[in-house]
């Protein structure tokens, strides 16, 4: 499994695609006050991931921001040039995999997914696990339901929504609260890889003495390999 990993991470680097995020303040009954996005560009180096802001609020950069920009990315395609890659798998995909040993599952069952055959099962957050971390307690106060593509042994889909209030730092700093909620979705997009395409949060939490709601949508779109022209884009020539 970890070979297999290894090959879909070294697949990934040669990849490039465009991903927009829209977050939307929500007021205490769940209207939307505020509205911002921002379209970036991502690509990986060592294992992360990597994103060139091109737009703000539909807006394309000012030749200023451009610029600054430009050096930003460039800085931090150095950085990670220099480090190894990151020890564990990250992202919301990865959250799987400390979930799981958190977790009480049932109702497996198969069905058919964007086309594909899938095998889905419910899960609900066992009290008794032993979590480690944070991650890993926040886990035992979730449930949901995850989507496995048949073929090709990937997480197509999967939902989860906190059905307990979650405090960190024993509440005093911040917590999670009930209702929250977040769905994922993966496709293949060639080479045996597959990526996330969507991701659809609601966020209702406490930090410290202020609440926060947020409505959170992300889209990846445009996926494609490197070229040299979408190299010259993302870094400019050096001196």
């Amino acid at each position: 499994m970890q070979a297999n990993q290894h090959k879909m991470d070294n697949i990934r680097e040669n990849y490039t695609f465009h991903r927009t995020r829209t977050e939307e303040d929500l007021d205490e009954k769940g209207a939307v006050i505020k509205t911002t996005s921002q379209e970036r560009e991502i690509f990986f180096v060592n294992g992360f991931s990597i994103g060139r802001l091109v737009k703000k609020d539909g807006v394309e950069l000012t030749g200023a921001e451009e610029k600054n920009e430009q050096a930003r990315v460039k800085k931090m395609i150095e950085m990670r040039l220099k480090s190894g890659g990151p020890k564990r798998q990250r992202g919301q995909i990865g959250l799987i995999s400390q979930i799981l040993p958190m977790v009480k599952v049932s109702n497996p069952r198969r069905l058919s997914f964007h086309d594909r055959n899938t095998l889905a099962f419910d899960f609900t957050g066992d009290p008794h696990a032993k979590g480690k971390d944070t991650k890993e307690n926040a886990a035992k106060k979730m449930a949901g339901t995850i989507w496995f593509d048949e073929a090709d042994r990937q997480v197509a889909r999967f939902e989860v929504h906190f059905y307990d209030n979650f405090r960190i730092g024993a509440g005093f700093l911040a917590s999670v609260q009930k209702g929250t909620t977040f769905e994922v979705e993966q496709s293949p997009i060639g080479d045996g890889l597959w990526m996330q395409t969507s991701s659809e949060q609601h966020i209702t939490a406490r930090i410290v003495v202020k609440s926060f709601r947020q409505n959170v949508h992300i889209k990846n779109f445009d996926f494609k390999k490197f070229n040299v022209d979408t190299m010259q884009q993302i870094a400019p020539p050096g001196k």
